[in-house]
């Protein structure tokens, strides 16, 4: 079993910055894949970023390339996702996500098993 919690979410302006963290508990969280996603109200929910088990290799959406950095920290069984340049695009309810999927399925929420809460980004105009 793994618990994902995730917090600092909260209110920022355009051009600001957020860092998101993701507690995990679980002695298999060095053995998962770790993504976040994201959803907007009334839209469904989307690939964000991904990190492998080893931090070896991140992937990210394209809207946010360049803005987002996710990094995990397997001691401390806990996944960042530093957000800078932020948007009002990047409104969202972001979620952690863990799973076994294989690298390449790293996009597809199908293949992550457990999630956090949830934690809410709005960034103002």
């Amino acid at each position: 079993q793994v618990q994902l919690v995730e917090s600092g979410g909260g209110l920022v302006q355009a051009g600001g910055s957020l860092r998101l963290s993701c507690a995990a508990s679980g002695r298999t969280f060095s053995n998962a894949v770790m993504g976040w996603f994201r959803q907007a109200p009334g839209k469904e929910r989307e690939f964000v970023a991904a990190i492998s088990r080893t931090a070896g290799s991140t992937y990210y959406a394209d809207s946010v390339k360049g803005r987002f950095t996710i990094s995990r920290d397997n001691a401390k069984n806990t996944v960042y996702l530093q957000m800078d340049s932020l948007e009002p695009g990047d409104t969202a309810v972001y979620y952690c996500a863990a799973g076994t999927t294989p690298w390449g399925n790293r996009a597809d929420m199908r293949g992550y098993h457990y999630w956090g809460q949830g934690t809410q980004v709005t960034v103002s105009s």
